[in-house]
């Protein structure tokens, strides 16, 4: 299950990007939301020069997966 609705749509790294972003907002607070946003910017900046394109679906699967055991978790904290 994903974390929000659109994750099967996310094809291209800015997609991904912006779908985490997205995510993000749905952390209980702000100094949370921060952290995990400077963690996606800081991951994007790191594969940005990824050019192989199983590669990149295979971090694309891994970012959508980790969102969503981020999410659960805080949810269950809650």
């Amino acid at each position: 299950m994903a974390p929000l609705p659109g994750a099967e749509l996310v094809q291209t790294p800015l997609q991904l990007y912006r779908y985490l972003l997205r995510c993000c907002r749905q952390l209980p607070t702000k100094g949370i939301q921060e952290h995990y946003k400077h963690a996606v910017r800081q991951s994007f900046r790191v594969h940005s020069d990824e050019d192989n394109p199983e590669r990149i679906q295979q971090i694309i699967k891994r970012a959508i997966e980790d969102a969503d055991w981020i999410l659960n978790k805080y949810k269950n904290d809650s």
